[in-house]
């Protein structure tokens, strides 16, 4: 498999799992793979773990170095999804083992990551052009956790 290399790279610090995360993460993603993982003696941090990883192409690196840093919903990853079936696999696979349904969209990992699995077609859902379509979305969208594409277009249609 020719290696792509990216110029922004994510980089997630997970206190001991990192190599557990992104085996979970390419087994939930299509093209998606751990490349390599290597692990570093003699840091400040003792023993640590360094994966690099890809998910849908894009490359990450992750650490596995300790209880230094929590994951927090300060950032997330949206995944765009064409189709329902697209939503409930991300939906079920993330929030299996653990993982957190939260609401409009978001969703927690067993390793407390959160994502945002959202309708691609929310975008154009979520125009400004016509604000009484706007706030329907924005009033369904606020009700649901994982989210239900007929009923976005129902109530962006007035129905």
């Amino acid at each position: 498999m020719a290696t792509i290399r990216h110029k922004l790279v994510p980089h997630l610090w997970f206190d001991h799992q990192a190599r557990e995360a992104a085996e979970f993460y390419a087994s939930v993603f299509e093209n998606s793979w751990v490349e390599r993982s290597v692990t570093l003696e003699g840091t400040p941090s003792g023993s640590v773990e360094v994966v690099t990883f890809f998910v849908l192409g894009q490359e990450f690196q992750a650490i596995s170095a300790g209880p230094l840093f929590p994951f927090n919903e300060s950032i997330s990853f949206v995944v765009k999804c064409d189709t329902q079936q697209e939503i409930d696999h991300y939906w079920d696979r993330l929030t299996a083992d653990g993982g957190q349904a939260v609401e409009c969209g978001w969703l927690k990992d067993k390793f407390g990551l959160s994502w945002q699995i959202v309708p691609a077609v929310l975008d154009e859902l979520m125009q400004p052009g016509d604000p009484e379509a706007l706030a329907r979305v924005t009033q369904a969208f606020l009700q649901m956790k994982k989210f239900d594409i007929a009923a976005l277009v129902r109530a962006y249609e007035g129905r």
